[in-house]
This record gives structure tokens, C-alpha cells and sequence, in this order.
């Protein structure tokens, strides 16, 4: 039985490491098991003032940094043991970590330590523009901060063609020696698995071949206002009230506006950057007919704007009927019982403030820790129960490459915002997710841009706020 999990990422600069590990992190810590990531770079570039650390620093013929990157990359692994001993789960070395001579050092040093797993995650990425993207995004952070933009793009290509001459990729050696690991190949598209062994491990691989870079709008909401809603009521079958059956319909003109927004966004993104490509001197502000251009764009933005969108509510009537004014034809619905609210046992349809005067010992237990509180009764659930429940709908999420809305309950809501905005256990299930706002999510390399809408009643529209 291990108890310890390290996981040892490889990989050449600009791979898509940093952008796995934060990935896994927050999966891992959704599903509650505590994680944390320890970055080499980070440290290096604290305890690392000597020299300086440009591309000739990285250079494999370089002996001092070679010999300074081991020694941090060991202090740093030596700070991941002392976190797992205090009762941490899983601890994710990040690093390049890419030749044969470094993992040995890190797997020797962890099969000191009992109770060990020891997982190899290497990233590699062949894919051109994926490439030059991660590039530019490199000069945003700390190694190029407040530099040359040339320059520094010049230096980091460089340092990646160091990295390249020494390179050894996960393999052979691994499996001479039973190492279990994963090797990525653009994000997802293929991944090749060896000797993966125990549940934690066969949960990360499965995860991490389910995800991809496709843009995306996520929109989540709760149901319209129910008649439960209107008397406190918890639990239920209600229908809609008078006031959740406009937002129903509402919801179904918003979601549609922005969908053909989102489109035209990246219609026009796509088009600018093929014309750049054809004529990069050519000035944006430049007064030539555009209009082949703009209809270009209008072309390509009705194609993505055509393209499916999901729509995924739970089996109960509340959150079916929050659906019911989309066009099927337009949109794939889906109910899922997997989406319906926690289950309260033999407290549903009571009150917050019946439970409280006919059970208050019980209604205490429920404050004092939300997250493992099971309601009694058949059927009872706890937050805990209802995050496994959702499992598989994460792993659908994250591999789906259309827009979606999801259409559910509060405590639903709250353990998929958990997952896609990384709120702590502690904070998520305190979290105020009120009625009649949505949630607009949209994945991004570098993480998740939030918008937030709220209807207003009166005047029968979304605002942003």
C-alpha cells in the first residue's frame, strides 16, 4: 500500500509541462487528494545569483549549471519528501528533468523514502505552431521579464536547443528498470503507458488523455426559479415558477448571442492571423477594401457558430424545463442523472429552518463540516458522494472540444465551479452560487477566464458583472 505519490515531470522547455501539472493538480485536489507542485525553475531562480542565466547557463558542455541544476533540482526534491511526510498525497516535481543521469539522482533519492510511488509524466509536443505559441508565452514570465522581446525570443530558442543536445527521452531505460510512465505526445493526442499499477496512478493516465486545447465556451447555471425555491424548500421534483419560466426563456436568447459573439471572435482572430501570415508588413489600419476579408470572417464564424453545442441538464424537472425553450434542432440536449441535486435522504422537501428546530444536533454536524455530511435517510448523499458521482462528467468535460451549457442544481454547481476555478475544499461548499446567474468559462493555456452574467428580472436581460 503506498500512501506517498511523487510524480517526476520530463520534458524538453515549452512542452506543455507547467500547463499538465497545474491540470493534474487541480483534478487531483477536486477529487481530494492533496496535491502540490514544486517547480525547479522557481527555486533556481532564487538561490541562483552567481551566474547568469541565459541560454550558455543551460548548456549541457557547461559544467558549473549543469552541476547547480542538479543541486537545485535536489533541494527542491528534498522539500517534496518533507511535504508528503506532513500528510501531503501527491507531489509533482517539475522540472525539465531530461536526461537518463537527473531521473536517476531523483528515483534513487525517493526509493529511500517507504511507502513511495514513483511516476514518470513526460511531455512531448510536435506540433510547430503549439510550439511558437509556447515560445511567446515564455517571454511573459520570470526568466525574460522587462527584457527585449527579440532578444529574448533569441535567447530562449537557445536555451531549448541546449536542452535538445542533451536530451534522453522516457523509455528503454525506464523499462529496464520497471519505472511506471507516461509519455504525452501533444497534449493528449497519444499516450503511451508503461507499467502503470495502483488506482491513483490509472486515474491520473486516464484523465490526462482526456483533455485538449480546442477553444471553447463552458456556460454553467442553476435551474430557473422552482416552486421549492419560493417556500425554502429542499430536495424535490418541483416545477418552474412563473418568474424561472422566463429565464428559461431569456437563457435561450443569451446563450445563442453569445454563441455567434464567441464565434465571430474567433472567426476574425483566425482570418487576421491567415492575412498576417500572407502579408506580414501589411498594417491592420491600412485603408484597402476589406470587405473579401469580412467575408471571410462572416463565413468562418457562421461555420463555428453552426458547429455542435451541448446542452446537458440533470433528470429533474426544474432543470429540464430551464431547457425547454432551446431549439433541439439547433442544440444536443442531454439529461443526466448524474447532474441531479444531493440527494437529502429523509430530510428532502424540509426547510434549513425545520431541520434546524426538529433536528439540531443534526443541522450542526452539517455546518461544522458541509464537505462530509451525509443526510440520513435512503439515498442520503454528502458532498464527498456527490464529487464521485461527477467524476465521469469532468472527464467528459474535459474531453468534449464544443461549447456546452450545463443546467443544474446548487450544490452541483458548486463542485463543477470547484473543479474549473481550483476553490479550495474548504471553500467550496460555502461558496454563494445565486439563482438566475451564469457562469461563462473558457479554457486557456494558461488557465480559466471567467465571465460572470446575472439576469435582471425586470428588464429581461443578462448583464455582465
Amino acid at each position: 500500500m503506498y500512501n506517498n505519490n511523487s510524480f517526476i515531470q520530463v520534458g524538453l522547455p515549452a512542452r506543455g509541462k507547467s500547463y499538465i501539472v497545474k491540470k493534474l493538480r487541480r483534478y487531483l485536489n477536486w477529487l481530494q487528494y492533496e496535491t502540490r507542485v514544486f517547480n525547479v525553475g522557481n527555486m533556481r531562480r532564487v538561490v541562483e545569483t552567481t551566474q547568469e542565466q541565459s541560454a550558455e547557463f543551460f548548456d549541457p558542455e557547461n559544467r558549473d549549471g549543469s552541476r547547480i541544476r542538479d543541486e537545485v533540482a535536489m533541494k527542491v526534491l528534498e522539500q517534496l519528501i518533507d511535504w508528503l511526510k506532513q500528510g501531503g498525497r501527491v507531489a509533482i516535481h517539475d522540472a525539465t528533468n531530461s536526461t537518463i543521469q537527473r531521473r536517476e539522482l531523483l528515483i534513487d533519492r525517493l526509493s529511500r523514502e517507504p511507502d513511495m510511488k514513483v511516476l514518470l509524466l513526460e511531455s512531448v509536443c510536435t506540433d510547430r505552431n503549439v510550439l511558437e505559441r509556447n515560445f511567446r508565452l515564455k517571454l511573459s514570465g520570470p526568466d525574460y521579464k522587462d527584457k527585449d522581446h527579440a532578444t529574448a525570443l533569441s535567447d530562449f530558442r537557445h536555451r531549448v536547443m541546449n536542452y535538445e543536445k542533451a536530451y534522453e527521452a522516457v523509455g528503454d531505460w525506464e523499462e529496464k528498470h520497471d519505472i511506471q510512465y507516461c509519455k504525452l505526445v501533444n497534449v493528449g493526442k497519444k499516450v503511451i503507458a508503461h507499467n502503470i499499477s495502483g488506482y491513483l496512478s490509472g486515474q491520473c493516465i486516464f484523465y490526462l488523455m482526456n483533455f485538449n486545447l480546442a477553444e471553447r465556451q463552458i456556460f454553467v447555471t442553476r435551474h430557473g426559479e422552482s416552486e421549492d425555491n419560493l417556500s425554502g424548500r429542499i430536495g424535490g421534483d418541483a416545477p418552474l415558477s412563473k418568474k424561472g419560466r422566463k429565464f428559461s426563456r431569456a437563457l435561450a436568447k443569451f446563450v445563442n448571442e453569445q454563441r455567434i459573439a464567441f464565434a465571430l471572435e474567433i472567426a476574425k482572430r483566425k482570418i487576421e492571423e491567415e492575412e498576417e501570415s500572407k502579408e506580414p508588413m501589411r498594417n491592420s489600419d491600412d485603408e484597402d477594401d476589406d470587405s473579401p476579408v469580412q467575408e471571410k470572417v462572416q463565413a468562418t464564424a457562421a461555420a463555428i457558430s453552426s458547429s455542435q453545442f451541448t446542452i446537458w441538464t440533470s433528470m429533474l424537472k426544474r432543470s429540464m424545463q430551464t431547457a425547454e425553450s432551446f431549439d433541439p434542432d439547433e442544440y444536443d440536449i442531454k439529461h443526466i442523472r448524474f447532474l441531479n441535486e444531493i440527494n437529502s435522504g429523509s430530510r428532502e422537501g424540509m426547510t434549513y429552518e425545520e431541520i434546524k428546530q426538529q433536528y439540531p444536533s443534526e443541522f450542526q454536524a452539517r455546518q461544522d463540516n458541509k464537505l462530509y455530511y451525509r443526510y440520513p435517510g435512503m439515498g442520503g448523499e454528502s458532498y464527498i458522494d456527490v464529487i464521485h458521482r461527477l467524476q465521469s462528467m469532468i472527464i467528459e468535460l474535459e474531453r468534449m472540444s464544443q461549447s456546452c451549457l450545463i443546467i443544474t442544481h446548487r450544490v452541483v454547481l458548486r463542485i463543477l465551479l470547484g473543479y474549473l476555478l481550483e476553490w479550495s475544499q474548504t471553500e467550496m461548499p460555502h461558496m454563494m452560487v445565486p439563482i438566475h446567474t451564469v457562469y461563462e468559462l473558457r479554457p486557456k493555456p494558461y488557465g480559466v477566464e471567467l465571465k460572470l452574467w446575472r439576469y435582471l428580472d425586470d428588464e429581461d436581460h443578462f448583464e455582465e458583472f
